[in-house]
């Protein structure tokens, strides 16, 4: 039987108490601080029968093990967000797991609508860490799906926006669209605060760090001379296939791949250039147990020829001495890596958030150091990009033109 620390059962009675009172707690709650069992055992307190748990994938069996540790007096389905398709069940709560996912604006994603159509009678219970960390306007339809949300009054995001948005114009291409990021935010808190609680891995007497190491990879002049090729020509042409970098954001991406030992052509097969980094990470770690996060799908298979002894099966790399090998994205949210040494970044996207989640994959009340090493060329796309991102802003294409001086004209593409 599970034994939950005091704070999350203080946490779970407070949770119950606002859920009875106004049909939907959203918590907070910073990675690894335990929000499942908190959930879980906030449904218990507030007598649920038959529970339904919306996550990521990659979580599913992690919160199904979490629960079988539990005696709970309901049942639980645990299914991911595109799975709600294959529901037909009846339940009577709701939890939605990385609720921010569902915070797109100014239209809802269909998934979104799917849980509304749905569920919207159900009592839920929200969880996320990064709740709405690019606009208060991502608010608004993650309460939007519940008939308890404090916005209910206003039946779309356009209403909405009236009353809580500085709406503005930005410019997309030839065309000029309206822009809702510039959230009234004095006005959007006080009206949802009432429904939410929150809790920092400081608040859990966290004393872990998590120290950032960069390594210097030196390309291959291989490498270097097609970057620079592309760079000069937007275009290198092969016997079967074709690099074509026409715009500013394909030419971003393809001197990503290539730097890091892949390419994908405008057919859409994938190549491997080089796989000399991927040996000099196996290199560098050979005497440590290492999670590596990759981004580009190719770069997948140059890890997998290079540690055999792999796995992406959380479990697994738990109790073994195998590898883990995951995708930035899809392993940012929900996954606990902390049987690691170290975390090492093959590579890594353009997002700040994103990149926020992901260092974090190593932390445990418990633990005390957290390595996380970035490995890139010197002067490189990579390091310009990690540069950005450390600071908590996404890499764009109009970075990119700047940091490169490209004059590429996209407006017709």
């Amino acid at each position: 039987m599970l034994n939950l620390r005091d704070y999350q059962i203080a946490l779970a009675q407070n949770g119950c108490n606002i859920i009875n009172e106004l049909g939907i707690v959203y918590f907070v709650m910073s990675p690894r601080t335990g929000k499942t069992h908190t959930a879980l055992y906030t449904a218990h307190l507030f007598g649920a029968k038959k529970v339904l748990f919306l996550t990521k994938k990659k979580a599913i069996s992690s919160i199904i093990s979490d629960f079988n540790l539990t005696n709970y007096n309901y049942s639980l389905t645990v299914i991911n967000n595109e799975s709600l398709h294959t529901i037909t069940d009846e339940f009577d709560l709701l939890i939605s797991d990385e609720n921010h996912r569902i915070g797109a604006f100014p239209k809802p994603s269909e998934t979104t609508k799917d849980i509304k159509k749905k569920f919207s009678k159900l009592p839920m219970i929200f969880l996320s860490g990064t709740p709405a960390t690019e606009s208060f306007s991502q608010w608004y339809h993650q309460f939007w799906v519940s008939n308890y949300s404090p916005f209910r009054e206003y039946v779309n995001f356009y209403i909405w926006s009236k009353t809580f948005v500085n709406v503005t114009q930005k410019q997309i291409g030839a065309f000029k669209v309206n822009d809702y990021t510039d959230s009234l935010d004095i006005k959007i808190q006080p009206v949802i605060e009432p429904y939410i609680i929150r809790f920092t891995q400081e608040d859990a007497g966290f004393k872990s760090t998590i120290t950032q190491n960069i390594i210097h990879y030196p390309l291959s002049e291989k490498i270097h001379n097609l970057i620079n090729k592309l760079k000069k020509d937007l275009v290198i042409e092969g016997k079967n296939e074709v690099i074509l970098a026409d715009t500013s954001v394909k030419l971003m991406q393809k001197i990503h791949q290539i730097e890091n030992g892949t390419i994908k052509f405008d057919s859409g097969n994938a190549m491997t250039l080089c796989s000399k980094k991927a040996e000099f990470i196996k290199e560098k770690f050979n005497s440590k147990k290492i999670a590596i996060f990759y981004y580009f799908v190719q770069e997948f298979e140059i890890l997998k020829t290079i540690f055999p002894n792999w796995t992406n099966d959380l479990e697994q790399f738990k109790t073994s001495d195998k590898t883990y090998i995951g995708q930035q994205y899809t392993n940012s949210l929900g996954v606990n890596l902390s049987s690691a040494d170290a975390l090492v970044f093959y590579n890594f996207g353009y997002s700040g958030v994103n990149y926020i989640q992901a260092i974090d994959r190593l932390t445990t009340i418990d633990r005390k150091e957290n390595d996380v090493y970035f490995v890139f060329a010197k002067g490189s796309l990579s390091e310009k990009i990690y540069k950005t991102i450390k600071d908590k802003k996404n890499y764009s294409d109009k970075l990119f033109k700047k940091d490169y001086g490209i004059e590429i004209s996209d407006k017709n593409n």
